[in-house]
């Protein structure tokens, strides 16, 4: 009898490091799948995602509503309440026997809670990570306590969760799956890609992505602010993402719109799909903010990065990351530094710390081959230094 893996994507930066995953249960002829969407998705200021996930042809199990647009504390933990109950609905009907997380967002920490009363195996994609900038940083490892399967992006990673008490046999060090779509995604040409948004792609070529520093939210309209009046003292042209569904993130939306409307040759945009994302990886000049793709995919592409603040605090990078705090002079010098070329060439041949591009494949081994049943959901913390027995 074949098992049915229920996955769950909350916004569209969690929907590409699972697509490969997703790709690779369908094909699986023991697997049936499962897709649970929820959070920033459903939302139409941060584009209604949930329309890509249709047009990519994957089946919708259940829609988790309760994500709001309104970006308060209180409103963020009303929304994470709902959609605890909103899974736990949905879990009711669809009776899954494993369920996918990935990452570090409270809408994912509210799959995993809501997946405990029916003691329902999870299996944590990205965990033992850091991120001391944010409140996912709690997140993350409140999961990898809920979750009865680990796979890590690294061995650091890896050695982390078994640090945190998980058995061994739970935790497997597989890379990050968000690689694997990489080797055979089609990319635009430089010209189709200038087509697509709208923007002549001259050089330097900037792509940029700010999200709110969450564990700091009342410094975010600062932040944001000292790196749009950097970008305004550079030259090139310049594609700049929305943030993620987190408090404060109306506050960088406001001035991320202020600036496409002052700077010329900017381009401000909700989502931008698996396409063109890697074909601006492959033809962006440097990556400028504090998203974690400047650390994971990044370094796949020999792209420079200039990872500005703390969100990132903590993560594994590669050599093409340079670190920077959000002031404006500092972030001038480092997009300076980057656009050398002597920099870029040091990275070309460099290892990317987060794998190999092969994460998919040995997940789903894991998720065919584990045995369910009690062994795996009742959990036995292991003592640091007392081994798995």
């Amino acid at each position: 009898m074949s098992r049915l893996i229920g996955v769950v994507t909350v916004a569209r930066s969690d929907y590409g490091h699972l697509t490969p995953l997703l790709h690779a249960i369908r094909a699986a002829t023991d697997l049936r799948l499962q897709l649970f969407v929820a959070g920033a998705h459903l939302l139409p200021r941060f584009g209604m995602t949930v329309g890509a996930i249709e047009a990519d042809g994957w089946p919708i199990a259940a829609r988790i509503m309760g994500a709001t647009d309104d970006d308060t504390p209180e409103a963020i933990a009303a929304s994470t309440g709902a959609a605890v109950a909103g899974f736990g609905l949905a879990f009711a009907e669809a009776h899954p026997d494993l369920l996918v997380v990935l990452g570090d967002r409270v809408e994912m920490l509210a799959a995993a809670v809501a997946a405990l009363p029916f003691a329902l195996p999870v299996a944590h994609v990205h965990g033992g990570e850091v991120t001391e900038g944010a409140i996912d940083e709690q997140a993350r490892h409140a999961i990898t306590k809920l979750a009865h399967l680990h796979f890590a992006a690294a061995e650091p990673y890896a050695a982390r969760i078994r640090a945190m008490g998980e058995e061994g046999w739970r935790v497997h060090t597989t890379g990050a799956p968000g690689l694997d779509r990489l080797a055979g995604l089609a990319t635009l040409s430089r010209e189709a890609l200038a087509s697509r948004l709208g923007l002549a792609l001259r050089r330097p070529t900037l792509l940029v992505t700010f999200h709110p520093e969450t564990l700091a939210a009342g410094d975010v309209p600062q932040q944001v602010n000292e790196l749009a009046t950097a970008l305004e003292k550079v030259e090139g042209d310049a594609v700049v993402t929305f943030p993620g569904a987190d408090t404060a993130s109306g506050a960088i939306i406001t001035r991320l719109r202020a600036l496409e409307r002052t700077r010329p040759h900017t381009r401000l945009l909700e989502s931008l799909g698996d396409d063109v994302y890697a074909s601006l990886l492959r033809e962006a000049d440097v990556m400028i903010g504090n998203s974690s793709s400047g650390l994971i995919e990044a370094p796949s592409f020999a792209l420079p990065v200039v990872n500005v603040g703390d969100r990132q605090r903590g993560r594994l990078r590669g050599d093409n990351v340079i670190d920077v705090g959000p002031d404006r002079d500092a972030i001038v010098a480092a997009i300076a530094r980057a656009l050398d070329p002597a920099f870029r060439r040091a990275l070309a041949g460099r290892p990317n710390p987060y794998g190999d591009g092969r994460a998919a494949p040995r997940i789903v081994r894991v998720l065919r081959e584990v045995e369910l049943g009690p062994r795996l959901v009742r959990k036995r913390f292991v003592d640091h230094g007392a081994g798995d027995r």
